[in-house]
């Protein structure tokens, strides 16, 4: 037979192991780590809610946020395979349209387990499967933009899987006190995710990606992320003493103190030390994180 005539060989499945690397496990400890720290503000003994703490952990660490890798490493197959030909989809480990169907297979999977979870915690999965589509697909494409950008990834991050934990131990929607500190952490987490893109401004500037170091430069950015890192910090501090929870307040001003002294040498050298401070400051604010919790859970 002509080999003309013979039709192109489906595109054959990709293998697992490039599956679960699409889905980058490094990137689901954050949010997995926001989602405990609502398990324990709600004050539930975790012994009562096993298997609603088993889909919630699904749910925000391989469901919802491997997801958004899939849906980010999609859109962005064409600048991965300048700055990062190795990933799945550029390489051709993953081939064909299986990027796009493994992104709408997880958002879908997704949405069947929130909504058998319960109706906040679909609400919250909804919320987050939008930001993440919204934040890699055009016509939004909220990366681009210095701040919607780094907030829909905070508000994913940070808010709505420690919501998601605080509902699925309450089995409804968590009280007010949860509600105003999970989203303190959110708006303080946009700093931590601008810091992210430190590492990207040349690539940026020669993409047209409107980043806040892009825009505004290191120098200022810097002090712009770490201001938008500590205001929320000062007030939960405040919250915390006015609730009459001083041990946790005196916890989250320490470690506050202690990303005031990193946020200096930041300053001093944001190109250099913006990774370090990514390992040394962040994991001070997620410790002030689950003290809060703890606070509010009544552990202390």
């Amino acid at each position: 037979m002509d080999g003309s005539t013979t039709p192109p060989l489906a595109t054959p499945l990709p293998r697992w192991a490039d599956v679960i690397e699409l889905l980058k496990p490094i990137t689901w400890f954050p949010p997995i780590w926001a989602f405990v720290c609502g398990v324990v503000s709600s004050g539930v003994p975790v012994a009562d809610r096993w298997s609603f703490l088993v889909a919630g952990i699904a749910l925000t660490g391989p469901l919802v946020c491997g997801t958004s890798q899939a849906v980010n490493d999609w859109f962005d197959r064409h600048v991965d395979a300048i700055n990062q030909p190795e990933r799945p989809i550029p390489s051709g480990r993953i081939g064909g349209q299986w990027g796009w169907w493994i992104a709408c297979a997880g958002s879908l999977l997704a949405m069947l387990v929130a909504w058998a979870t319960g109706p906040w915690i679909a609400l919250a999965t909804l919320a987050g499967l939008a930001l993440a589509w919204a934040y890699s697909a055009p016509p939004l494409r909220l990366k681009t933009d210095a701040l919607l950008g780094p907030g829909a990834v905070a508000l994913s991050y940070e808010g709505l899987t420690w919501f998601t934990g605080a509902a699925v131990m309450a089995g409804g929607l968590p009280r007010g006190e949860i509600l105003a500190v999970l989203l303190l952490y959110a708006a303080g987490a946009w700093g931590i995710m601008t810091l992210n893109d430190f590492k990207a401004v040349r690539g940026d500037l020669a993409t047209g990606v409107r980043s806040l170091p892009a825009r505004l430069g290191m120098a200022r950015a810097v002090r712009i992320a770490c201001i938008a890192m500590v205001v929320p910090q000062l007030v939960v501090i405040v919250l915390l003493a006015r609730w009459d929870m001083p041990v946790p307040a005196t916890v989250v001003a320490c470690v506050l103190a202690g990303q005031a002294l990193a946020m200096r040498r930041l300053v001093a050298d944001p190109a250099r030390h913006a990774p370090w401070y990514n390992a040394v400051g962040v994991a001070l604010y997620v410790l002030g994180m689950m003290a809060a919790a703890a606070g509010l859970g009544g552990l202390w």
